[in-house]
């Protein structure tokens, strides 16, 4: 059993965090790119070494936790390549302009900086995607910004592993020694939260736990921002023009979809919304049974959902479709409205609802029902248009993503990606976790008025000499300023 961190171990980790800050902020982005590079090979060079520890702690195939590594490692190039292009830093340059009107306006250059030591809460469902090396350090990383992980409990032994690599790698690459830590232990990570060297977090994880620590984060005598990705439902609604072009299709995709990593998945589509009469339950209960029985991340995962499908079977007007190593729940808009807060209630694991809907009607009051999603989805045809048309702004009300004719599970890492939504998915619906743009989450604008050109940091210089992407009199260039 891994011990947690001592007293004296998070000081020390917390204090060379803090020391690591403004060398770690201040290097070049080409810098601090090739940084991150070293680590993603350093973390591809170890995976025969560091996917045998995921499995025995995880009881993930080797397959998902090999694919993982990679979007792991795949994830940290991409923001160092970010970081050299320079959209990043978001600089902009208003050069002055003495016939400005109403009045003269001055040279003003902004550009993000970091904001300093960030604490991460490392997930369990994803032990390197959403962990130690997961996307939350790597954005952290490219914002500049010294990292302190808190390990999970799921992973131990893997978490101290990971961070012994990247320890490593960054200090063979001559980042400032500091720039990353791991912690381990519920108190420990409770304790950093506090302390005022940490300046935001990030965390993935439950409802409760997430509200928990966001409400220490906000309530410091500094409050800093508390990123939080919470609880989804993922709500999927298909139109009877879909069923009839593709209905059986639908089927075992939605089934593929909910029991993917024994649906242990964030983005799991926890309800499917049928119109009366879809014909589908043959074809829905018999992927359901050719579902094999799996392993689940750990005991108390397993007894949380044990614990959530027995209450799910016990609501008046849920009843059981089909079971196997995975569960099909079904019920009406009707019983889902009449018991709205005993069936929305996320059930992390391998089991999900189909929920028909009888008209329009019911199937607005459905989407009215929900709370904040990470996604919802849409299953519909080109006939399908007008009422997509009405559609689709209720569904972007609820969700962070609107998927079309698509499955939930599965987040590519993009610059387009947005993996955030209204609560209780995030705490914070305008960031996202997944994609470049996570960066943003640990930067802060700083606008320079009318200072020398000598004294300005490089990327704001007239020269350009990083070579960057800049907007320049609101137009985009990467060329000199003009004066």
């Amino acid at each position: 059993m891994t011990p947690d961190t001592t007293p004296a171990e998070l000081e020390q980790a917390l204090a060379a965090a803090a020391a690591a800050a403004p060398a770690f902020g201040a290097a070049e982005p080409a810098v601090r790119a090739g940084w991150i590079r070293t680590v993603a090979d350093a973390l591809d060079a170890a995976v025969d070494e560091l996917v045998p520890i995921a499995m025995r702690e995880s009881s993930l195939p080797e397959a998902r936790l090999r694919g993982e590594v990679a979007r792991s490692t795949g994830q940290l190039r991409l923001f160092a390549d970010a970081l050299v292009e320079g959209s990043l830093l978001e600089v902009v340059i208003d050069t002055a302009d003495a016939a400005a009107k109403p009045v003269p306006r001055p040279d003003l250059r902004r550009v993000l900086v970091p904001l300093g030591p960030v604490l991460v809460f490392a997930a369990s469902n994803f032990p390197f995607a959403f962990s130690v090396c997961g996307g939350d350090t790597a954005s952290a990383f490219a914002a500049g910004c010294p990292v302190v992980v808190k390990g999970h409990p799921g992973h131990p032994e893997l978490s101290v592993r990971t961070a012994e690599v990247m320890i490593e790698a960054l200090r063979t690459a001559g980042a400032p020694d500091g720039a990353f830590g791991l912690i381990q232990g519920f108190d420990v990570g409770v304790i950093a939260l506090k302390d005022p060297r940490i300046t935001a977090a990030g965390f993935t994880g439950s409802v409760p736990a997430g509200k928990a620590l966001h409400e220490i984060a906000v309530t410091r005598p500094e409050p800093i921002p508390f990123y939080g990705e919470l609880g989804s439902l993922n709500p999927v609604f298909v139109t009877q023009a879909a069923i009839d072009a593709r209905g059986k299709e639908i089927a075992t995709g939605y089934v593929g979809s909910f029991t993917l990593g024994v649906g242990q998945f964030c983005t799991k589509p926890g309800l499917l919304f049928l119109p009366v009469g879809h014909g589908l339950q043959d074809a829905l209960t018999e992927a359901v049974g050719g579902v094999a029985a799996a392993t689940m991340l750990n005991e108390r995962i397993k007894e949380t959902f044990d614990t959530g499908l027995t209450r799910l079977e016990k609501v008046e007007g849920v009843r059981v479709w089909g079971s196997g190593g995975a569960t099909l729940l079904q019920t009406t808009v009707g019983e889902l409205l009449a018991r709205r807060d005993e069936i929305l209630e996320e059930c992390f694991g391998p089991v999900s609802i189909v929920v028909e809907y009888d008209g329009l009607d019911e199937l607005r009051s459905a989407i009215a029902a929900f709370d904040g999603n990470l996604t919802a989805t849409l299953h519909a045809e080109e006939t399908d248009n007008d009422l997509a048309t009405e559609l689709l702004p209720l569904l972007t009300a609820k969700a962070g993503r609107v998927l079309w004719n698509g499955w939930p599970t599965g987040v590519a890492v993009s610059w387009a990606q947005h993996h955030g939504g209204p609560f209780p998915s995030t705490v914070g619906s305008i960031h996202t976790s997944v994609g470049v743009t996570a960066a943003r989450r640990f930067q802060r604008p700083v606008a320079y008025q009318d200072a020398p050109d000598a004294v300005l940091p490089a990327v704001l210089r007239d020269a350009n000499p990083l070579g960057i992407s800049r907007r320049i009199d609101g137009a985009i260039s990467t060329g000199e300023v003009k004066r």
